[in-house]
């Protein structure tokens, strides 16, 4: 069984940071980059908001260039996903693709998050058919048609943006009367013409035939309901931590966030930390993930130094 000083799991900018500052430690860190190399940022249009360039960047070439940095400066970087784990003691031991086995003297956990779905039996009957949580991946099916966004945040708001300079038309389906989207991302959605927000209302039934997506039912909070005609249905309605496999050992919120310790990314197993939106579940920018995976690095130096 191969033995590593520093194991990462997740290729995000938790993971691909935490990477490098590994590396730089002379860690030897390896790092599997689990079913999306990436994360969810490879999803992501411009990327304005994250220091260093001007003119912004593509979330696929920010993802690139931090596995690249992390490659060059000697990080280990494989294809592969957890699939078991065992944390009950020292060093421990990870399953990969259910076959290979790694004894991990620290572990860092950049799993992230993924996309929540409603839970309705149609939402489940089109998808890929119409259904889809990724804006940017899809997208490119509907230009110049008709489609709706499910969310009143920051994501539905930039997937809305994005979508409107593709589509005819894009519906946003906000359950409130009101966006909870920063003001940046509520002035950017009112100013596009192709948006019409529906106010007050949840989704029913996503309708559809044998060609896929065909309209959505909606109810408003007067009890109401109505179809709209759409050909797409996307949703923005937030994330859940990808957690489960680790949550028997470290400890968890109600949300399923990995509770690290105070400021650090300590998780209550020593030895074990935790990095980007698996454990949080405020902030979730690329920024705040890639610190927390450069603390993440440095308290994994810091306990093998002590231990």
């Amino acid at each position: 069984m191969e033995t590593v000083k520093c194991l990462i799991i997740g290729g995000g900018p938790a993971g691909y940071t935490a990477a490098v500052y590994a590396a730089r430690a002379d860690l030897s860190p390896v790092l599997y980059e689990g079913v999306q190399p990436g994360g969810q940022l490879t999803t992501t249009t411009d990327i304005e908001n994250y220091p260093g360039f001007e003119n912004g960047i593509s979330g696929p070439a920010l993802m690139e260039n931090m596995k690249a940095q992390a490659a060059r400066l000697g990080a280990d970087i494989r294809t592969g996903t957890v699939t078991g784990a065992d944390l009950s003691e020292r060093p421990f031991r990870i399953v990969i693709d259910g076959s290979t086995e790694i004894a991990a003297e620290t572990l860092v956990i950049a799993t992230g998050a993924t996309a929540k779905y409603l839970g309705l039996p149609s939402e489940k009957k089109y998808m890929g058919l119409g259904v889809s949580a990724c804006a940017t991946c899809d997208g490119f099916f509907y230009r110049k048609k008709i489609v709706a966004v499910v969310g009143g945040g920051d994501t539905a708001c930039e997937e809305a943006s994005y979508l409107a300079g593709l589509c005819k038309k894009v519906y946003m389906i906000v359950r409130r009367d009101a966006l909870r989207a920063s003001q940046a991302m509520q002035d950017r959605v009112m100013s596009t013409e192709n948006i019409e927000i529906l106010w007050n209302c949840n989704t029913k039934e996503v309708l559809g035939d044998d060609s896929g997506v065909t309209g959505v039912r909606l109810e408003g909070n007067d009890g109401n309901t109505f179809d709209i005609a759409v050909d797409g249905f996307f949703l923005a309605i937030g994330h859940h931590p990808n957690s489960e496999l680790f949550s028997q050992w470290v400890a968890v919120d109600n949300g399923g966030y990995i509770i690290t310790d105070g400021k650090t990314s300590a998780t209550n197993v020593p030895g074990v930390f935790a990095a980007g939106d698996v454990q949080d579940p405020l902030y979730r920018q690329a920024i705040t993930a890639a610190a927390s995976g450069c603390r993440a690095a440095i308290d994994a130096e810091k306990f093998l130094k002590a231990n």
